[in-house]
């Protein structure tokens, strides 16, 4: 349909684009979702969060059938890991909500064109040119207005190339058998989910970590905890660690670092690089805007705008936001909001939550600790540990704690900060009351159902003030 004109055309279909779609139809928007694979869902859906949680929660379980005798549970010591199953169950989930996404663009009048799309300059009387490229063939289509949701790709470490031994997030995702060892480079969240899972299924695992702790974004509080715990289940890390040399052997992989001092070399079937991801924002036609990246990424205004007139940026692709699918997925609704002139209002980066769903979970939003006293503010802190909480006892998870930071003027909640069970689930509410601008003493009043894991949110907002009921 050559003369059509879109009022939005949307450059990828991750959870940044796809969200994005989904919402210009429900403003009545004529919306273009263009997209190079073959399927809807993006890096997430496919070789990214979906897979990677639905492997988590098979190592989980099979965690538990470990300790079945505790539950009462007998006759399962000679429980088998079928990994091809799991494999394939993994596969099943993907492609069901990949269909998902086809019923919802159809649903809600989106056109999704099959293709590479990339801008071709600025407006011309107000109509922005994209060229599609589809099996070599190029076309044009006009819009009003692009979204670029482009998003991102696993950073390689310089000289090696991603292979059956040298693993990034996609290749790791498709591995047809287990291996029974597995050196882990980056200690962010990617890292210590990876090491959580195949460390789960019995392969011995160890991360080198550069930075002088693992999960390095988070409360220091919750750093020292994953370290304690994840030396009880038997994962190796090395953190201040300086990657010299990756040889390629027989078996596996020779890994020589440095860390604590002297240099070491480990042998593993398997080298995971989980060292941060970078955007794809080359050979989409930026240099013919006005629009200059930055280290790759693309600069915005807080509704999304770039510098060039009526071109849009969202997800991994944009400088200073953390490379989350939930954060994607929002700036899509606040850039098709602001272009559909409806009440919208910009993310407040203080309110975006982190999930990491290691054994155990992580979830926090806000400052640190040490952010916040770097910030000036006068604190009270108050930390609950999951270990007095009945519910966490019931399902025998024991580890962690909640932790607040709070303004100790105003009672303030800057952050909270959660590691144990269901601390994904859990971080929820801290992120509502950040947003309702909810205090400390708001939630001391909120009921808590009992027993659950929630209400050690509520223990953990009265420890604030000494005042925790279960402590």
């Amino acid at each position: 349909m050559p003369d059509t004109i879109y009022d939005i055309a949307i450059i990828g279909s991750g959870p940044a684009g796809y969200t994005a779609a989904i919402r210009a139809g429900q403003y009545g928007l004529k919306t273009a979702l263009i997209e190079k694979d073959g399927f809807l869902g993006g890096t997430c859906l496919h070789v990214g969060c979906i897979p990677t949680k639905a492997l988590l929660f098979n190592a989980e379980l099979w965690d538990h059938l470990k300790e079945a005798k505790e539950f009462g549970i007998e006759g399962v010591d000679a429980r088998k890991l079928n990994w091809a199953a799991i494999q394939d169950r993994k596969s099943k989930i993907v492609t069901k909500h990949a269909k998902g996404l086809e019923f919802l663009m159809r649903k809600n009048k989106v056109e999704t064109v099959k293709g590479y799309g990339k801008l071709t300059g600025p407006a011309q009387n107000g109509i922005l040119t994209v060229e599609v490229t589809n099996d070599g063939k190029a076309s044009q289509l006009k819009t009003k207005n692009v979204i670029l949701a482009t998003g991102s790709e696993a950073r390689m470490i310089p000289g090696l190339e991603p292979g059956p031994k040298v693993l990034t997030n996609i290749e790791i995702l498709g591995l047809k058998e287990l291996p029974k060892s597995l050196v882990v480079v980056g200690g962010g969240a990617v890292g210590v989910e990876f090491a959580s899972i195949y460390r789960s299924f019995d392969a011995d695992v160890t991360i080198l970590e550069m930075l002088p702790r693992l999960v390095p974004i988070e409360d220091e509080e919750v750093s020292k905890e994953l370290a304690r715990v994840y030396r009880k289940r038997g994962i190796n890390f090395h953190t201040g660690a300086k990657m010299e040399k990756v040889e390629q052997t027989k078996s596996g992989v020779a890994v020589t670092f440095s860390a604590e001092g002297k240099q070491q070399t480990i042998e593993a079937e398997k080298i995971l690089i989980a060292v941060g991801r970078r955007p794809r924002t080359e050979n989409i036609g930026l240099e013919k805007t006005r629009i200059k990246p930055d280290r790759e990424f693309i600069k915005t205004d807080s509704w999304m705008q770039t510098a060039e007139p009526g071109v849009y940026a969202i997800g991994d692709i944009v400088l200073g936001t953390p490379q989350l699918a939930h954060v994607g997925a929002m700036e899509g609704i606040v850039a098709v909001t602001k272009i559909a002139g409806k009440k919208g209002k910009p993310i407040n980066p203080e309110h975006i939550p982190n999930a990491t769903y290691c054994h155990p979970e992580i979830g926090s939003v806000g400052l640190t600790e040490t952010k916040a006293r770097e910030a000036g503010y006068n604190l009270k802190v108050g930390k609950f540990p999951f270990a007095g909480n009945s519910r966490a006892s019931i399902v025998g998870q024991h580890e962690g704690f909640i932790k607040i930071v709070s303004d100790a003027d105003y009672g303030e909640i800057l952050g909270v900060h959660i590691i144990g069970p269901q601390a994904t689930e859990l971080i929820a509410e801290a992120v509502a009351a950040m947003e309702a601008e909810a205090t400390v003493e708001d939630l001391m009043w909120t009921i808590h159902a009992h027993p659950t894991l929630a209400e050690a949110m509520l223990d953990a907002f009265n420890s604030v003030y000494g005042m925790a009921i279960n402590a």
